[in-house]
């Protein structure tokens, strides 16, 4: 999966103007606030955090491939000196209690399952602290077979919104605001640039079969982009 995605300027469905309306939502963060971004892949948003606080983000991420092409982007954004990579387990962080204002993870606590990765993470954060948490969810009660049978095998945790909220509140957080990133940010800014590099990569049996996956996941999704995607719960440590 790595392969397939090296080069890509996301690793994951997002987009910066997005994410920027959801900061400018955040009233209490510090002027200068000691930030995380976990499972941080090649740093877009590690980067988007350093350029709009001008402070230092602890960028984590499991993948060295995608931690050197942080080191790499970072300084030709003029930002190496606000980035502070790390290639590490994102479950086993050694840091104090109490040591992060604001903590951000796009498309990453899946990895972990969505309430146990708020449950380690909620340490971290000073009381009052915020995450901004993006989370594969269901948008309705009454979901597709199609996409239920998919997803049932892919990531059988998956909740819908209401779920999700429930457990962010039984892992010590209080939920601000949810939103859910449009359908569009999926195609421009991941889905088309994929599909344009699995045209390109050198195509290996394993590759096939990685391919195969992915455009199966594609193929749901644009039949489906109304019945689930990724919601960001903006939540605070209660």
């Amino acid at each position: 999966m790595t392969n397939l995605h090296l080069g890509l300027d996301r690793k994951g469905p997002g987009d910066s103007d997005f994410s920027r309306n959801i900061l400018s939502t955040l009233s209490n963060v510090p002027h200068k606030p000691r930030i995380a971004d976990l499972g941080c892949g090649n740093g877009a948003s590690a980067l988007l955090l350093a350029q709009y606080y001008q402070s230092p983000v602890r960028a984590v991420d499991s993948s060295s491939t995608f931690i050197e092409e942080l080191k790499i982007r970072a300084k030709q954004a003029g930002l190496q000196h606000l980035i502070i990579p790390i290639h590490g387990d994102m479950a086993k962080l050694d840091w104090a209690v109490d040591s992060i204002d604001l903590l951000w993870s796009e498309g990453a606590a899946y990895n972990l399952g969505f309430e146990q990765a708020l449950k380690i993470w909620r340490p971290l954060l000073v009381s009052s602290g915020i995450a901004v948490i993006s989370e594969m969810s269901w948008f309705t009660d009454d979901v597709p077979k199609a996409a239920s049978a998919y997803w049932q095998n892919a990531y059988p945790i998956m909740g819908t919104e209401a779920e999700n909220i429930a457990r962010a509140s039984r892992s010590g957080f209080s939920i601000l605001a949810t939103h859910r990133l449009p359908s569009q940010a999926w195609w421009v800014n991941y889905y088309d640039p994929l599909h344009e590099r699995m045209q390109q990569i050198e195509s290996t049996p394993i590759m096939q079969s990685v391919i195969c996956e992915t455009k199966e996941e594609i193929q749901l999704f644009e039949k489906f982009s109304d019945s689930y995607g990724y919601t960001f719960y903006v939540l605070q440590a209660a």
